[in-house]
Order: structure tokens, then sequence, then C-alpha cells
């Protein structure tokens, strides 16, 4: 049975989200324990309706403080050692947790990270990584905010341990990596981009295939695409923008007249479809790679639905070995 430590509190709704989730988590999963870390006043009313089946799986540590959106990593560090983010990881460094959760801030989160749990060795940052859909499955991408200025070696280093992920978690042999660029022809590009693409192609261990432009992010050319977190971020978020408009014109089109009504009836199943195929909470859940620990950080405005797929990402991931593996691996790739 493996056991995940929850930021009972983090996010825009805290345990309203969190809570609901991991009792939903419990019921999809028999081998799965979840300690929740968090004010118990506040977690204890979304547990009293529960099967003792799954009650006995869940267990509470009482937290006296909550590190806020607004919070800086550094005061988060310094003056929330009590907070439920910080409880939650000690847990997993100590041993007591394969795994941690959390929809809180996200520098915050990284901070803490980095104290407690520490980087492998060779890892100069940790990057934050997520899957994204394409139109055989899905690829990785990374960095997607935790490292706004990084250099050559840290893109190295992302495309390192993206390779690892891939292959740990999806069971590819030779996963492909690429390097996210303004063009796919060898002169495009910034220094720290091309130098970083010199580094892989002399890294014989890794099947690195070259550039990847941004209209080619969801074809699937690449199973993990590397980039520095400025760029991962607004490439992330602006496909979750494209999702919400695309959604939103669809209602327009369909919104009015009789005709348009008959019409939405007919193409709602496959619009459904559509729509679950793309939602940004199918894919919520990214991993902070680089850490010697599983820490996952969900989407702060998640729903329910949204968290559980963070928690049974997590899952996924210790069921695989994939932090005992990246060590391993990276201990061969890395000087």
């Amino acid at each position: 049975m493996i056991c995940i430590a929850v930021d009972a509190m983090g996010g825009d709704f805290g345990p309203r989200t969190t809570v609901p989730a991991s009792i939903e988590s419990l019921k999809q999963d028999d081998n799965l324990k979840i300690v929740l870390f968090g004010d118990q006043a506040q977690i204890s009313p979304y547990l009293a309706s529960i099967p003792p089946v799954i009650k006995k799986r869940l267990s509470i540590v009482h937290c006296e403080q909550v590190v806020a959106m607004s919070d800086k990593p550094s005061f988060a560090l310094r003056h929330k050692k009590s907070s439920s983010m910080r409880q939650a990881i000690e847990y997993l460094h100590q041993g007591k947790a394969d795994g941690c959760v959390s929809a809180g801030n996200t520098g915050a989160l990284m901070g803490i990270g980095c104290y407690v749990l520490k980087t492998y060795p060779g890892i100069d940052r940790p990057a934050i990584c997520t899957a994204i859909p394409t139109l055989g499955g899905h690829s990785y991408l990374l960095d997607l905010g935790a490292n706004v200025d990084t250099n050559s070696d840290n893109l190295y280093q992302f495309a390192l341990m993206g390779s690892v992920l891939a292959s740990a978690v999806d069971g590819l042999h030779k996963p492909r990596v690429a390097l996210l660029n303004i063009g796919e022809e060898e002169v495009k590009g910034n220094g720290q981009v091309k130098h970083a693409s010199a580094l892989l192609s002399a890294q014989g261990e890794i099947n690195y295939t070259g550039y990847v432009e941004g209209d080619h992010l969801f074809s699937g050319v690449a199973d993990v695409i590397v980039c520095d977190g400025f760029v991962g971020n607004i490439a992330l978020k602006t496909s979750e923008g494209v999702v919400k408009f695309i959604a939103s014109l669809s209602e327009q089109m369909f919104g009015g007249g009789a005709v348009s009504k008959l019409l939405m009836a007919a193409v709602k199943p496959l619009f459904d479809r559509l729509q679950a195929r793309i939602d940004p909470q199918q894919y919520n859940g990214a991993y902070f790679l680089g850490l010697q620990g599983l820490v996952v950080k969900s989407h702060g405005n998640a729903n329910v639905e949204g968290f559980v797929q963070a928690i049974s990402s997590a899952g996924h991931c210790i069921k695989k070995d994939m932090v005992v593996l990246m060590e391993e691996r990276l201990d061969e790739l890395l000087p």
C-alpha cells in the first residue's frame, strides 16, 4: 500500500477541493493511503459521512499555519514551519509517505522542497514538468515556471530528467527529446538553446531529435519538450486559454435559434469528447523533477476532478518507482 501526503489547505479552494478529491482517490484505489495536512476543524466536516472502509485509510495531521498564495518563498521558508505544506514535505522526507501533492504557492513549494528534500547530485535546479495532450497520446513539457532564468546546463539537465521520467512512467525505451525553439534550423534560437542543443547532441545516451516549434507542441513529434520556465509557463497558460476560448466560441455559435439548438444537439456528443480530450483538468499534476522525493504540484484552481488527477499522477509515479529510477539513471548520465 502506498501513502501520499496531501497539503489539504493549498490552492484557491483548500479543503473544499482537496478533501473530496482525496476521498474519491481512495475509492478508486484500494492500495492507497492518504494523510491530510491542515486545519482539522476545516477538514473534519468533509469526512463525516464517508464509509468506514475508506476512513481507515485516511488520517489528519493538524497544522496551525497555511502558506498563502501571496507569501514569498523566503517568508514561507522562514516563518511557516508549522504550515500544512511544510509538514507534508517533512513527512515525505522522513520516509512516512511515498509522495506529496499540493495545490499551494508554487514558489514556496519549490523553495521548501529544495530546502527539505534537496536536489539530486549534479542537478542545479528542479524543473516543473507536466503531460500535455498530443494527437497520439501525450508528451512531457518542462520547465513550466520554476526557473525563469536558465542557462544551457540547466536545459541539458532538464532534458535528462524528462527523458528518465518518460522512460520510467511510460515505459519508453528511447524517448524522443526536443528543445522548444523559434525554428527547426540549427542557426535559429538564442545562445543558451544552441549550446544546450550541442550538449544534447554529444550525449549518446539521450535520443535527442533537435528543435521543435510552438505549432508542433501538441503534434506528438517528441515525447519530451524542453524550454526555460518563462517560455514554458507562457506556452502552457496560452494553451489553457485557447481551450477556454474554443469552448466559449462553440457556445456562442450554437447559442441561439431553433436550428442552432438542433445542430448543437447533434454535435454535442462529439464536442463533449473533444472537450474531455483537451481539458486541462485531465492533465493536472506537474512533477517537481530534480528533488530527492516525489512532489506533485496541482493547479491552484483545480476542481475536485483535477485534484484527483494530481493524486493519481503521484500514485502512478510511485508504483513505477520513478524516484529510484531517476536517481539511478542520473547517476549514470551526469558527471
